[in-house]
């Protein structure tokens, strides 16, 4: 059974996660604000026995896929196909369980996308506007708001785009810029007529407000009903439903050449082409039918485009069902930085799964525990550590196997008969009982946090049994007793790989052989005679092993080199300073020596001294540069320049008569500047 009673009406359940972007791969953010509750949700409606389509894509259209494609020298399909695979595969490897994983660039999505525009565009569902729209003559083309980059008006950011200024987060409109900028050609682009057709979300507005602000406000999530009430009070607007671009579902109008259908128009028609696209499938009952409960799983980013302008779509079509939730998550940062793609400060699916073979349910069960559910969340690789080491070994792990290793000890693996149970025995069974119900009620709920944890109190009640029982302590006194406690302490094991297996389903999987337990659902929990006594057990084998510190800096490490790289790329030239005349140039005396020998200044860890022969007799320089010079007698024999006219200045003791010329290059390292050939010891530079 289900426990909430507006659930109860459902015949099915149609399930949607949004569609990754296919110009790269997925990362732990998209992980933990969609797919991973989503795969949770869907396994546990499984487990009770419901009807369920998991729908999920790559999401291949777009201006930032033509840009990427531009970039590397290839097409966007190219671009589109070596991500869709990359995504799908690792995806699977996660145990992301999709009934289909398809693309929007497939046929069946164009010809499906196609005729939902062209039935809403003969209804006249559609408003036709023609406005101004930035041009590139040199490239012969419009210029979709990603083409355009110019200097924010609100933040001085010269690096904004036509849409939103990465720098300050504002949303832009391309005519905002300052000083706008093709990103194809760089010139400056022009105004110019073009025609769209635009969704009237404004016409919308009434049934809009009604249906959410009224109809959702209890059981949609704060955040959720909190965004689409702050746009629903600010006045709907009519939404662009076509682009002019070369890349996408062409607008299947005559006359219409370079036009596009907008990505956020045919995207969410893919969760639709998509179901058609499975073989002997009644498709309509998933999307038309009143009895089917549809779920769409998105993160915050997604929240307007889900529920508000795909259900004015499917209203404006008037034959599909509307979703009942969208149980949008918050952002998840990493390591106190927000995850950017851009920077690659990420950790990527496809690389942890290389890293980490065999450890889904690890990040799985991490990603869960901290999922921003509420509130944007941190992921750090100390706290992966922790869970994997201190939860899933020390608690889950160490239950499930200390019971099996001690029924393999005391009874040759055999599960021992359930004897006459004690108080102890009887209150364990009867919290047993209400695990199901309340780890079900927080999934249904969509607090799967809280459902984790529930299902983790069931293996600390595991493991407080076993130490207060201690059968290690009781066989020889009292086998019959022993068996009892292991027997009840093993159908705390088969409902753990009843319960956990939406969460860790690997880890089900292995517990299932472990216990040689047949396939049950979810309905089965909550009893203690799920084993039968006298089943042979499998030998034990740990469920999960110690991540070790040395993984774990690896990966803090390639973090870290990330961040030095951005910072590299970051890098700009120090401002010029303040112009000086050519006669104040002139009394620098610049001149070349050559290095006779170079020590470090003692009890001075950051200066080098040298010997330098100048021409006139030689003399002494100190210089700050021994952190980049660790072995100084190496630089004997080098030639320098030096300022030679500079007072004469003491320095740990040491009297340096001139300054050596170095460059600090834009990581901060200082190196020395030379002459690309050998000259005259003593020569003036200029």
């Amino acid at each position: 059974m289900t426990y909430t009673e507006k659930d109860q009406k459902f015949k099915r359940y149609t399930v949607t996660s949004a569609l990754p972007y296919a110009n790269g791969p997925v990362h732990i953010g998209h992980l933990a604000g969609v797919y991973v509750p989503a795969d949770i949700y869907v396994r546990y409606l499984r487990a009770q026995g419901e009807q369920v389509m998991f729908i999920g894509g790559s999401d291949e259209h777009g201006v930032p896929i033509t840009i990427k494609a531009r970039k590397e020298g290839c097409t966007p399909q190219d671009i589109v196909d070596r991500y869709h695979k990359i995504i799908k595969d690792s995806f699977a490897e996660l145990g992301i369980s999709f009934d289909i994983y398809s693309r929007t660039s497939s046929k069946e999505h164009h010809e499906t996308a196609a005729a939902y525009f062209k039935k809403l565009y003969n209804e006249g569902k559609f408003v036709e506007k023609v406005s101004m729209q930035y041009y590139d003559e040199e490239a012969g083309q419009f210029l979709a708001d990603r083409y355009i980059t110019g200097t924010c008006p609100h933040c001085g950011n010269e690096h904004a785009y036509g849409d939103q200024c990465e720098a300050c987060g504002t949303s832009l409109n391309a005519t905002d810029l300052i000083n706008p900028k093709s990103a194809l050609s760089g010139s400056k682009p022009v105004l110019k007529e073009t025609k769209h057709w635009f969704l009237p979300l404004d016409q919308d507005e009434p049934w809009l407000r009604q249906w959410i602000l009224e109809g959702h406000k209890d059981d949609w999530k704060t955040n959720v009903y909190g965004q689409c009430k702050s746009w629903i009070d600010a006045g709907l607007q009519p939404r662009a439903v076509t682009r002019d671009l070369d890349w996408g579902v062409k607008v299947p109008i005559e006359g219409t050449d370079g036009k596009v259908l907008y990505v956020w128009f045919d995207a969410p028609i893919g969760y639709i082409s998509f179901t058609k696209q499975l073989k002997g499938n009644d498709w309509e009952k998933w999307w038309k039918d009143q009895d089917t409960k549809l779920v769409h799983f998105i993160g915050k980013d997604n929240i307007v485009f889900h529920c508000i302008i795909f259900p004015s779509m499917l209203h404006a079509d008037g034959s599909y069902i509307l979703p009942d939730n969208v149980p949008a998550n918050e952002f998840l940062n990493l390591e106190g930085d927000k995850i950017s793609t851009s920077r690659n400060w990420a950790v990527w699916l496809h690389e942890y799964l290389k890293d980490f073979p065999g450890k889904q349910d690890v990040l799985r069960y991490t990603l869960c525990s901290n999922a921003p559910e509420t509130k944007d969340n941190d992921f750090t690789w100390k706290d992966f550590q922790l869970k994997n080491n201190s939860e899933l070994v020390a608690i889950l792990g160490n239950f499930v196997n200390r019971t099996v290793v001690l029924t393999h000890k005391f009874f040759g693996g055999r599960i021992p008969a359930q004897g006459t149970t004690n108080d102890l025995d009887n209150e364990v069974i009867a919290e047993l009982k209400t695990f199901p119900e309340r780890i079900g009620r927080s999934i249904e709920t969509y607090r799967f946090r809280e459902a984790l944890a529930e299902m983790m109190n069931l293996a600390r009640l595991g493991n407080k049994y076993l130490t207060e029982t201690e059968p290690w302590k009781l066989f020889k006194e009292d086998p019959e007793r022993t068996g009892t406690v292991l027997n009840l302490a093993l159908q705390i094991c088969a409902n753990l790989a009843v319960l956990c297996a939406p969460f860790i389903p690997f880890t089900a999987d292995k517990m299932h052989r472990i216990l040689c337990l047949q396939a049950l659902g979810w309905k089965d929990a909550g009893r203690a005679d799920i084993l039968a006594a006298g089943t042979q057990l499998e030998q034990p084998e740990l469920l999960f092993e110690k991540i070790e510190d040395a993984a774990i800096e690896a990966q803090v490490n390639r973090l870290l080199e990330t961040k030095r790289q951005n910072e590299l790329n970051a890098w700009q030239p120090a401002a010029v300073k303040e112009k000086v005349s050519f006669d104040d140039f002139g009394k620098v005396d610049i001149r070349v020596g050559t290095v006779l020998e170079c020590s470090k200044v003692p009890k001075a860890d950051k200066l080098l001294q040298f010997k330098i022969d100048d021409g006139m007799g030689g003399r002494t320089i100190v210089s700050g540069i021994a952190k980049f010079y660790p072995e100084p007698e190496k630089l004997v024999g080098m030639q320098v320049c030096f300022i030679a006219n500079f007072e004469p200045r003491k320095l740990k003791g040491v009297v340096s008569e001139g300054m050596i010329l170095s460059a600090e290059d834009k990581d901060g390292r200082l190196v020395l500047v030379t002459p690309s050939q050998l000259v005259t010891s003593g020569v003036n530079v200029g």
